[in-house]
């Protein structure tokens, strides 16, 4: 008797994982229809001493990400809602950033994504927000920037899931920077894959924003998923603004924007 009842409640539990999970799969696809607006958190986390006008520069520019992402999905025959509303969280104050992506190992990956779980679970409760009310989460962790050095962001999301995660040395010039590849992060979840090649360099013709441009060079615009402004085959730059933001076709069409 013992036996069926532990083999009852396994089988209770199994079932039970196997719902949620078909149920979390259902809703990540369902993202992609685009038949309602996307609720998109992006929470600033700082280490270090930061200050607060910079991080208040980010939440300033929220609007415009979310309204250059409208436009483009406007451009491809979007409907008229819009594609997503972004809300700022924070600035939280927290002792260290994100856990480190391990490079190998599927027992050091599963401890990753457990540590990753408890920190952001742990943030989620401090600044009030709770994962099941948006369709995407982007963690943007700022430090001070380094004096006499250029700033850096750098970016990391689970494809096709619900986290985000943007470091970023803030100053006075990285907000649209931090919030273009907050962008990029963002299509990470939604299924979008990276536009540049082993040595960063936009890859041709995805990783434009304008294939068509003749001459090819210099790029006006940055596709969103190859981050930077090529200016000839092996030159580019960063973005200077979130005007600068474009999603080419290849992205569109792996985020369902295009059919």
């Amino acid at each position: 008797m013992f036996f069926h009842l532990r083999l009852t409640f396994l089988l209770g539990v199994l079932a039970i994982v196997v719902v949620w999970a078909l149920r979390d799969v259902t809703r990540r696809k369902a993202r992609t229809d685009w038949t309602e607006t996307l609720t998109v958190a992006i929470v600033v986390l700082r280490v270090g001493p930061i200050d607060a006008a910079l991080t208040e520069k980010l939440r300033d520019r929220v609007h415009a990400l979310e309204q250059r992402l409208a436009d483009e999905y406007r451009r491809y025959g979007g409907a008229s809602h819009a594609p997503f509303r972004v809300e700022l969280y924070g600035p939280l104050d927290v002792p260290s950033s994100t856990p480190e992506q391990p490079r190998e190992g599927i027992v050091d990956l599963v401890r990753y994504t457990f540590d990753l779980w408890r920190y952001v679970r742990d943030v989620n409760r401090r600044a009030a927000l709770s994962a099941s009310t948006v369709d995407s989460s982007i963690y943007v962790v700022a430090r001070p920037a380094r004096d006499g050095r250029p700033a850096l962001v750098e970016g990391t999301s689970e494809e096709g899931g619900t986290i985000g995660i943007v470091e970023v040395e803030l100053d006075e010039d990285m907000a649209d920077f931090a919030l273009f590849v907050a962008a990029h992060e963002l299509l990470h979840t939604l299924g979008a894959t990276d536009k540049y090649d082993a040595h960063g360099r936009a890859v041709v013709p995805a990783g434009l924003a304008e294939p068509e441009r003749i001459p090819l060079y210099p790029q006006r615009f940055a596709e969103v998923m190859a981050r930077n402004v090529p200016l000839g085959p092996t030159t580019e730059r960063a973005p200077s603004t979130l005007d600068e933001l474009r999603v080419g076709e290849a992205t569109a069409r792996e985020i369902g924007w295009v059919r």
